[in-house]
């Protein structure tokens, strides 16, 4: 078993095991996102989105993690966000999830960058305690916002005001 980064003949398995996270996570009808879009996302001319796969014992991909680059003002420097990090039922316990996120904090060490962060769903106790057990602890006092669909679109729509 193995980690290494993501290859275009990866991405409709990647695609796959986004899908089986999206069900996992109870929202399956919110996973959108097309093989070109990950293709292009992963390997276009200006990649913003990077991502390793973890490897079995046969060659076949049993877990991904999805990352993009984040800035810390306050270290000034780059960190890691991992958006997704995700194993198969199949090949839990393994180690290959521990390895996965073992793999982003060596990339970030590597590269000097000052943090290695995500975000868990409040009632996905298994994840907590994965994240837990590597040393990971929860930013207390922060709550994560979003705007999406017409929220976004009808706020971007507003006049400025002075």
């Amino acid at each position: 078993m193995s980690v290494r980064p993501v290859e275009p003949a990866d991405v409709p398995v990647v695609l796959g095991l986004v899908r089986e996270l999206a069900d996992y996570e109870k929202s399956l009808d919110e996973a959108r996102m097309t093989a070109e879009q990950l293709h292009a996302a992963l390997f276009g001319d200006s990649p913003a989105l990077f991502g390793h796969v973890a490897v079995d014992a046969g060659g076949a991909v049993a877990g991904f993690a999805l990352w993009f680059l984040n800035f810390s003002t306050w270290r000034g420097t780059h960190g890691v966000h991992l958006e997704d990090l995700y194993v198969s039922p199949a090949h839990r316990g393994t180690g290959l999830g521990r390895e996965l996120l073992r793999t982003l904090a060596a990339v970030c060490v590597e590269r000097g960058y000052a943090r290695l962060e995500w975000s868990v769903l409040d009632w996905n106790t298994p994840s907590i305690e994965f994240y837990r057990a590597a040393g990971a602890r929860p930013q207390e006092g922060w709550s994560v916002y979003r705007l999406t669909d017409d929220a976004l679109t009808d706020f971007a729509g507003t006049e400025r005001t002075s």
